[in-house]
């Protein structure tokens, strides 16, 4: 019996669905829009966007965006729950959820566990998702991949930094 709202404003496909597909089979109504059709294209901020969706009823919504910060920029500016399905390059919740869930499947607690993440971290939006889950559940983080996508300033958070992938698989 609740409105859900996907705010998609940004291409999407696979978690565009997994939403609707999660909010249909709890029951709730779901109303889609995606970036081309929304009023942004006609000069509409985002806020104003957000304010007309709660004004006509939404009791969620779920935005993809491509500005980092957007979602948390939603949750402090109107009072309707912003779920946060990508912002940019900056995090991905929905889907380090998804891949943590696996983990825990899989390996149960992840306390002490030494988990790598390989790749292009510096544009991924999942990997900061997963490693800010990861370290919350206790595990040890690693990344690991070419300096150019990996670089040493992601140690403040806490992870260990390499660019030697023998190093990383230790």
């Amino acid at each position: 019996g609740k409105r859900i709202v996907n705010l998609f404003l940004e291409p999407s496909t696979r978690t565009r669905v997994a939403f609707e597909i999660a909010a249909k089979s709890l029951s709730a109504d779901v109303i889609t829009i995606s970036g081309n059709s929304s009023s942004l294209t006609k000069g509409e901020t985002l806020k104003d966007t957000a304010l007309n969706i709660k004004a006509l009823g939404a009791d969620a919504i779920v935005v993809r965006h491509s500005s980092p910060g957007s979602a948390l920029f939603l949750a402090k500016t109107i009072s309707v729950p912003i779920i946060n399905a990508g912002d940019g390059s900056h995090e991905h919740p929905s889907q380090g959820l998804l891949d943590i869930y696996t983990l825990r499947e899989k390996f149960g607690s992840l306390v002490g566990k030494n988990i790598t993440i390989l790749g292009d971290i510096l544009f991924s939006r999942v990997a900061r998702s997963n490693l800010w889950g990861l370290k919350k559940l206790g595990a040890n983080v690693t990344l690991a991949g070419p300096s150019t996508l990996v670089p040493f300033k992601f140690r403040e958070f806490g992870v260990n930094v390499t660019h030697n992938i023998d190093e990383a698989l230790k």
